[in-house]
């Protein structure tokens, strides 16, 4: 039986688009209040808005947050406390710089997937997870990739990120042994968010041929999932989640009409 998200507190990072955005709107459909965070407050305010418009009964609270950034997580921690005990945690924000070959690349790309990707989502996670454990329960999401399972060339530091996020997600699960709390880990293959724009520096035209020929999954696809393994019974914990494209058999395989 599905668990009851009625009155439960959420707390999204990189909310304001997407599949944050769209993991938001299913959990409001569910009855779950909503703390999203990201660093675009004018966008977060879209969402904020669409998601009251949909779900007029919603609870939905926004703040900054620049998960690069310690002092801002946790201040994002401090806000998201004021408003309850967080029983759902969704780590998605993340992002790709380029998809230049590691002899090309440049440092300061690295840099940013590595602090965004691994080190922010630790930086939230070991902030939310104190209060987890205390109450004996709580369940992290963590969104990595398929890139994560399987390498390709152009993406091997994000491709590293995403292998890492998949590591530190199993690790917990160890750690976290008794705690009654709950770690997944969502791996998307091809979906068509703003990944590719932010991925190629606002280039829309290259971008859309990411997408070319083929259906995508959607933000929507991604975020039914991800509700999915959060919906389970406490005793029941979807560690791995990997999902595809029919379309789409591996990290360079695709069928494009």
């Amino acid at each position: 039986m599905a668990m009851d998200l009625k009155g439960r507190l959420a707390v999204i990072t990189g909310g304001s688009a997407g599949i944050g955005a769209a993991t938001a709107m299913e959990l409001a459909g569910r009855g779950a209040r909503l703390f999203l965070g990201a660093r675009r407050l004018e966008k977060l305010e879209e969402v904020r808005r669409a998601i009251v418009e949909r779900h007029g009964g919603a609870e939905v609270t926004i703040a900054p947050l620049d998960v690069t950034d310690p002092a801002s997580c946790a201040a994002f921690a401090e806000g998201a406390a004021m408003q309850g005990e967080v029983e759902i945690l969704v780590n998605n924000a993340g992002l790709a710089r380029g998809n230049d070959r590691v002899v090309d690349a440049s440092e300061g790309d690295w840099r940013e997937m590595i602090d965004t990707n691994l080190l922010g989502l630790l930086r939230i996670t070991r902030l939310f997870l104190p209060g987890m454990i205390a109450r004996k329960g709580g369940t992290i999401v963590q969104l990595g990739s398929v890139a994560g399972l399987e390498p390709y060339p152009g993406g091997a530091v994000y491709c590293a990120t995403k292998a890492g996020v998949r590591a530190l997600s199993k690790s917990l699960r160890h750690e976290l042994l008794g705690t009654g709390v709950r770690v997944c880990t969502v791996e998307p293959g091809a979906a068509e968010t703003e990944f590719s724009v932010v991925r190629f520096r606002g280039d829309s035209d290259r971008a859309k041929a990411v997408y070319k020929g083929y259906e995508p999954l959607t933000p929507e696809d991604v975020a039914e999932a991800i509700v999915f393994a959060i919906t389970r019974p406490p005793h029941v914990d979807i560690e791995e989640l990997v999902l595809f494209p029919t379309a789409q058999a591996g990290t360079m395989a695709f069928h494009r009409s």
